[in-house]
């Protein structure tokens, strides 16, 4: 079993980091394409001899084109999974729907609560419990598709940002290679906005 992965990354590279790391996940990794330079991500995926691209989306005149172009890029490259991990630009629907149930992505809440860029804040300053990580399937709306797995991070009274974050981080860290494997294994059984997660056969 092989698969051809993009990771699209904004930032410090974490959860990049987590599924090069991986066994697994690591070898299957063919790209990883930013959308700005001089990110410490782009020097984790060359320290492990991984392609990288940035392409700024102010090269494009709207978010379509943006799309479309990264869109043919990877599929000249012969991507067949994408993963959004720490990626901080929405994608539009021709880069959504070639992708569609190939294109995962990881976020710092249990959705639906807590969506948008700002999650671990906001969790915060709800004054929330619990809060989590979420990774799900893209779909045309933004931290919406279906749900793959998910994870609870309890909020402590002492927590605050950094803190918090940190915790996240491993969840995520533990969520994302397992997702990623679990969709190229074909173990995967989506029904509507249900996400069956079958087990591995022996």
């Amino acid at each position: 079993m092989d698969a051809r992965i993009a990771v699209l990354v904004s930032g410090s590279g974490t959860n990049l980091q987590a599924l090069l790391d991986d066994p697994i996940v690591g070898p299957w990794i063919a790209l990883v394409v930013s959308d700005r330079g001089g990110i410490r991500a782009l020097d984790r995926a060359a320290e492990r001899g991984v392609d990288t691209i940035v392409r700024p989306t102010e090269d494009h005149p709207d978010r379509e084109a943006f799309s479309a172009a990264l869109r043919d890029e990877l599929l000249d490259r012969g991507i067949d999974l994408v993963v959004s991990a720490g990626y901080m630009k929405v994608l539009g629907t021709p880069f959504v729907e070639a992708f569609a149930g190939r294109l995962l992505n990881v976020h710092p809440a249990l959705l639906p609560s807590f969506p948008g860029a700002h999650a671990v804040a906001d969790a915060l300053d709800w004054g929330a419990k619990v809060t989590g990580v979420t990774v799900h399937l893209v779909d045309e709306q933004v931290d919406h598709g279906p749900i793959v797995l998910q994870e609870a991070v309890p909020i402590r009274d002492d927590d605050d940002w950094d803190s918090l974050e940190a915790r996240i981080h491993d969840a995520e860290h533990r969520l994302l290679p397992a997702a990623v494997r679990a969709l190229v294994e074909g173990r995967l059984k989506v029904e509507g906005r249900r996400v069956h997660v079958l087990e591995v056969s022996a």
